[in-house]
């Protein structure tokens, strides 16, 4: 038996390292997931591993083996991304004893596919850089990027602790001190790896590496399929390991960070029928588990019918292209080879444009200067995305656009960057570096579904709130599964922030509520 046992976990993990090297969003050239060292008997699963691809590029990592799983814990934390796993180290931190269940094969979800980094204000290491920044500019900033329909409460949350957050990751190893811009933002914000990488994989292997390392039980192919209750109060869950055995695990309380409903398309063409047929950067495991568990506990949700549609997705493998792409220089033309709008505009205005164009699509056009500041730009080398040229005109050639155009183009941006103003479209962030170092090189986009602003309500203190806005005793939620704090857009850089800082929040209050009882 156990050689069968082990010659599964050979095939499973051979078709997670085949697909991680080729799939996630990250520019790491070192794939941490050929590392991998997983020695969970619940990786065994035949019927996962069609879905690694979703969380290809996870740490490398040995989860806990389903032998070791207890009866009962203080704390249930269900799903192993970013929220996840940064509210089991602040639980651990508190005392508390807490486990992870995670429904994929290998942890990070929907973090592992981030790419340009994560907003906050007023860090050190801004001021380390000079740049001045505030947590009343970060605020009314992201208010205005969602239209003013932001949860004002939770936004100060937020922005509050958004530099503590940076801090807390620096602390354990996790060092985002690399800071570029994103769209709707006029202060660069948006902390990234040292190298520039995409910021996603580099954050899920150094919070795995601390959950391993506190002893934190992380069990995958744990699909939970139930929040229990007992009294009117949250006692536990019930979970499917290996979509073969159902097992009822009791706690105190259960912290549900299972991420958004990006890859349902069923729940999103039901809010809004607009997008379907739209391609989605979301993992498979993206499905609103953890929303519709909630909701059976009496739960309620807000702005389920605000989805944003990033603009630069390649569309043939639905691959989000980095906003710090744009962020450090890159301009948008049509076919035609002209610009036709602001580049760092708010997502849902660049979005608008480029579906104003009537093939519904556009190309990233870039010089050898923003390669070398965006490392993500590697990965999607190697993934076959871009075109590449000498000059503009070679690059128009291979693009299939008239020369002179996009020369002209260039041109005339290149004026604009040194004269630190946009005539044509009034762009004034990430005009640094103009477009004068070949080669050059474009990235067909359109735009896809990407995240979805709607969730389940709660407070600052991560509790769920119930119809009558009261907390469900015992059930806390973090991250993307969560509504209300983007209101009608979100800014990119804002999500990745949002896991940590909910994330954190949600252990703190989950492990103060235990010691309470």
């Amino acid at each position: 038996m156990k050689k069968k046992t082990a010659a599964a976990l050979l095939l499973v993990l051979s078709v997670i390292l085949v697909i991680a090297g080729c799939g996630n969003n990250s520019s790491n050239t070192s794939n941490s997931a050929n590392e991998s060292k997983s020695k969970n008997s619940a990786a065994t699963a035949t019927n996962a591993p069609k879905e690694t691809e979703a969380v290809s590029g996870a740490s490398e990592a040995s989860y806990t083996p389903l032998d070791q799983l207890k009866e009962n814990y203080d704390i249930i934390i269900v799903g192993a991304g970013g929220a996840g796993m940064s509210a089991a180290l602040e639980a651990k931190a508190k005392g508390m004893n807490p486990v992870i269940f995670e429904k994929m094969p290998v942890a990070g979800g929907n973090t592992t596919k981030s790419s340009s980094g994560m907003n906050a204000s007023q860090t050190k290491f801004q001021k380390e850089q000079g740049i001045e920044d505030s947590n009343d500019l970060f605020y009314e900033e992201t208010l205005k990027g969602g239209h003013d329909t932001n949860d004002k409460e939770m936004l100060r949350f937020f922005v509050d602790n958004s530099a503590s957050a940076i801090d807390w990751l620096d602390s354990i190893g996790i060092r985002l001190n690399n800071i570029t811009i994103t769209g709707g933002m006029n202060e660069k914000r948006t902390h990234r790896p040292e190298d520039g990488s995409a910021v996603g994989q580099y954050l899920v292997k150094g919070l795995v590496q601390n959950v391993q390392e506190k002893g934190i039980p992380l069990f995958v192919n744990a699909d939970v399929k139930e929040i229990t209750q007992q009294d009117g109060k949250v006692n536990g869950v019930k979970v499917l390991f290996n979509q073969a055995d159902e097992k009822t695990i009791t706690a105190a309380a259960v912290v549900v960070t299972t991420g958004g409903f990006g890859a349902n398309m069923d729940m999103i063409t039901e809010v809004r029928p607009d997008l379907e047929g739209y391609v989605t950067t979301n993992q498979i495991g993206s499905t609103g588990d953890g929303i519709k568990m909630i909701l059976a506990m009496g739960g309620t949700t807000v702005d389920m019918d605000q989805i944003q549609v990033h603009p630069t997705v390649q569309q043939e493998k639905s691959y989000l292209i980095g906003e710090a792409v744009r962020g450090e220089g890159a301009i948008l033309v049509s076919s035609e080879g002209t610009r036709f709008t602001n580049e760092l505009n708010t997502r849902d205005k660049v979005t608008a444009a480029i579906n104003t164009l009537a093939e519904k699509s556009a190309y990233l056009v870039f010089d050898s200067g923003v390669k070398s500041r965006v490392k993500a730009i590697g990965q999607y080398e190697k993934m076959g995305f871009v075109i590449q040229g000498d000059t503009p005109q070679a690059l128009a050639e291979a693009m299939k656009v008239p020369a002179d155009k996009l020369q002209a183009t260039v041109d005339t941006w290149n004026s604009a960057v040194k004269n630190k103003q946009d005539a044509e479209f009034g762009r004034t962030t990430g005009m640094d570096n103009d477009l004068s170092a070949g080669p050059y090189y474009a990235i067909k986009i359109g735009p896809g579904i990407h995240y979805t602003m709607g969730g389940v309500k709660i407070n600052t203190n991560t509790e769920v709130l119930d119809k009558d806005g009261n907390p469900i005793t015992g059930l806390f939620a973090a991250g993307e599964v969560t509504g209300g704090l983007h209101g009608q857009n979100r800014i990119g850089g804002n999500s990745v922030a949002e896991i940590i800082i909910f994330g954190r929040q949600a252990g703190i209050k989950s492990a103060e509520f235990v010691k309470a009882q």
